[in-house]
């Protein structure tokens, strides 16, 4: 690590094949179809071309599948930091009572943290999913961070294109009414602070969104840009690092398993956006992005970016009154 460079941190939400495609309302998913054995490979060697070790947000419920071993075994043993993304996957876990997230996070760790021998301290919701009562058990249960918030203002935009290519009845899209979250989520902190829970805190990690503006950054959004064009795209990711340093944000950045992979990899997933692209042509994009974050910041997990502010920086602390939650 540069010594001279900001600090950046990046993560992986390893939602598989069937995660998508049960948000996504599609038949045969209950059979639990899984990718992990091609993507993971790809995700490795190319961050390994850059010397990366990040955070994985691993799904419970793909740990505690044999066949998903190997590969989410191959994550731990390249040195990556293992986050819980909780065990079904299930975008509306906001809706879940406190004892329902208690079991969702407790058979995660059961699920994961045998498998990579590593003791779970972040936590990301599905779907930038998360409430007060997930907070509470997080800090119950001795998690480091939470790095579910995601401060845009297209999260309803996003929602409202996965819902047009989507088969839901109506008691489906009445669960998944806050996928991607609200446009006031726009007003939330873009950099990380303090959850004050009565004697207890939790450290916030948010997903960056551009300074400013609050319009993604992540890297599922950069490669759906360069459906249109590949300079504009990285136009666009090199005017939001330039925003974050000028705003001395320290970026927290976010891939998804389908930035490896391309329509001709994986045809049953043609209804996310960018997946018209081949896999080489994200690969290569994403390679290029990469090499600009590289240039400018220093990039760790975010386990790591966590206690790095936690003890460098006096962070601000949002009060969150879980008696008055509890009854909204």
């Amino acid at each position: 690590m540069s010594a001279r460079q900001p600090i950046a941190s990046l993560s992986l939400d390893l939602d598989n094949q069937w995660s998508y495609m049960k948000i996504h309302g599609d038949p045969g998913w209950e059979a639990l179809p899984s990718y992990l054995e091609t993507v993971v490979p790809k995700a490795l060697a190319l961050l390994e071309e850059f010397g990366l070790t990040i955070t994985f947000f691993i799904v419970g419920q793909d740990a505690a599948l044999e066949k998903n071993h190997a590969a989410i075994r191959a994550i731990a043993a390249a040195g990556h930091e293992i986050g819980n993304h909780s065990f079904h996957h299930e975008s509306w876990l906001h809706l879940y009572s406190e004892a329902e997230i208690e079991r969702e996070i407790a058979s995660a760790e059961a699920a994961i943290e045998p498998l990579v021998g590593q003791k779970l301290r972040g936590f990301r919701g599905p779907g930038y999913s998360f409430s007060p009562q997930v907070l509470s058990v997080l800090a119950r249960r001795g998690y480091r961070y939470d790095a579910s918030t995601f401060p845009s203002i297209l999260g309803p935009l996003a929602r409202a294109y996965y819902f047009m290519t989507a088969r839901l009845t109506a008691e489906q899209r009445q669960q998944r009414k806050a996928l991607f979250g609200k446009v006031s989520d726009g007003f939330q902190p873009l950099n990380p602070y303090w959850w004050q829970m009565g004697d207890t805190t939790l450290l916030e990690m948010p997903v960056t969104t551009m300074p400013l503006f609050k319009v993604p950054i992540h890297f599922s959004y950069i490669l759906y840009i360069s459906v249109f064009s590949r300079p504009l795209a990285l136009l666009y990711f090199r005017t939001a690092l330039l925003l974050c340093r000028l705003t001395r944000t320290q970026p927290s950045l976010l891939l998804h398993p389908l930035d490896f992979l391309g329509g001709d990899d994986l045809p049953e997933l043609g209804f996310f956006p960018a997946m018209g692209l081949p896999g080489a042509h994200k690969l290569e994009t994403l390679r290029r992005c990469l090499a600009l974050l590289t240039r400018h910041f220093s990039v760790v997990p975010v386990g790591q970016h966590a206690d790095l502010v936690a003890t460098a920086r006096q962070l601000p602390q949002r009060p969150l009154d879980l008696p008055l939650a509890n009854a909204l």
